[in-house]
């Protein structure tokens, strides 16, 4: 049934029975005492009336008391329903601060900085990744104008000329981030940053990589095309002469090929798809060999020696023989004739080390940290001479990166240089050690 019909039907049936009781009195005692009774009987539904108006009052003006007050009559439906109507607005309320909870929870852990400003770019709130982004607080800068808390020429011009349909790219703080403004509501505005410093170094990284693997294939590819070109327009050349053009074309060939090998190597060390197959390593059979071939390279102008107090290790066998190699290598192509390299393989109580120690040349500590860079090269002159491709000591770092181990480089110019590789304990093969 309607509700309205209900409504109508109650009370037309409280003023029949009131009009019902006035007439039997009246009948009974007369029509003065029926009409008295009819008046009492009008004032008092019109004094519950009142009453009943009076707590629905009381309550709208507190709606937050737990109870609603009891009804009568079409008052019980009237209650009845403000009470459904409160659960489902408590109800929303929940779910609505249950979904804002996850939303700033979402904007919290998003990696871009997002930033809510009203129309005329007051703070009202931001994430972590925009207070890092910018230097800004939540605590402390809630209510700012965000123009004072980014000090920057550049995005107060993005700002005036209001051009929001195309981002700013703003460097700022040692960072360089992409900055968006996005007006939504009539009030509000959404500032949102994007921080591309990484990926713009990694981009940097790659063009310098291409243009060093250019330039260092460049130069043996010109010596030998030089070598060929002599060959076609002289072929009446001497055989001593030829001879030696053959040689350093070898040379220029065998450089590229060790280029080409070490960036091969390099890709593979970085690739996600390149797993590592650990086994256990006999040290002292790798050294021995190791050492065997320094001795090759050195052809008897340096001492070497080997000392040998350290346990077996598990890990890729050919990425750590390429590692020490490259170590010891580069001891013996940047320590003069008659200098001395000791290579030591010790166990410690942080885990075993090998150690590649010289009295050569020296590096200076500025150029340390950039070591292990592609490419880099403390004297590029003299790398020219020692046939380095200067991708070994990055190989190095790669390698250890994957076995967990960390190089650390100690050097002084003029007096000589320490290399070692720090494993951790758990690359020891721990039967051994029992």
């Amino acid at each position: 049934m309607h509700p309205h019909l209900i409504f109508w039907i109650s009370a037309t049936v409280r003023i029949l029975v009131v009009l019902g009781l006035s007439a039997a009195a009246g009948f009974v005692w007369g029509p003065v005492p029926g009409l008295v009774l009819a008046v009492i009987g009008v004032i008092v539904l019109i004094v519950i009336q009142l009453f009943f108006l009076l707590r629905l009052s009381d309550w709208l003006d507190k709606p937050n008391i737990s109870r609603l007050p009891d009804g009568w009559g079409a008052w019980t439906e009237v209650f009845s329903r403000l009470y459904r109507l409160r659960r489902g607005d408590e109800k929303n309320q929940t779910e609505l601060a249950e979904w804002l909870a996850r939303f700033r929870q979402a904007m919290t852990l998003l990696p871009d900085g997002v930033v809510i400003m009203d129309d005329v770019l007051f703070l009202e709130w931001c994430n972590p990744a925009a207070e890092n982004h910018l230097g800004l607080s939540l605590k402390q800068d809630k209510g700012m104008r965000i123009t004072n808390l980014v000090r920057s020429p550049e995005f107060m011009d993005y700002i005036i000329l209001g051009r929001y349909d195309v981002p700013l790219t703003l460097s700022f703080r040692e960072r360089k981030l992409i900055v968006h403004i996005i007006p939504f509501e009539n009030r509000r505005q959404i500032l949102v940053t994007h921080d591309v410093t990484e990926s713009e170094r990694i981009d940097m990284m790659r063009r310098d990589f291409i243009a060093n693997a250019s330039h260092e294939l460049r130069t043996p590819l010109t010596v030998i095309n030089g070598f060929l070109e002599i060959a076609s327009l002289q072929p009446d050349l001497d055989a001593s002469t030829r001879m030696s053009h053959l040689k350093l074309m070898a040379e220029q060939g065998e450089r590229m090929q060790r280029l080409v090998e070490d960036m091969l190597t390099l890709t593979r060390l970085e690739s996600m798809d390149y797993p590592m197959r650990p086994d256990r390593i006999n040290m002292r059979a790798m050294l021995e060999q190791i050492i065997e071939e320094a001795h090759a390279l050195s052809a008897g102008r340096h001492i070497i020696t080997l000392e040998f107090d350290g346990p077996n290790i598990f890990g890729s066998t050919d990425e750590i023989r390429s590692a020490l190699t490259n170590l010891v290598t580069n001891a013996i192509r940047y320590t003069p004739e008659n200098g001395e390299i000791k290579l030591i393989w010790k166990n410690l109580s942080q885990g075993p080390k090998f150690i590649v120690q010289d009295n050569g040349i020296g590096i200076s500590a500025e150029h340390i940290s950039r070591l292990t860079e592609r490419f880099y090269r403390v004297d590029k002159s003299r790398s020219r001479e020692t046939q380095g491709t200067g991708l070994g000591l990055a190989i190095v770092k790669h390698v250890l990166l994957r076995h967990k181990a960390n190089l650390m480089i100690e050097s002084t110019p003029e007096v000589g240089s320490k290399f070692c590789a720090q494993f951790p304990t758990g690359a020891v093969v721990q039967d051994e050690m029992d």
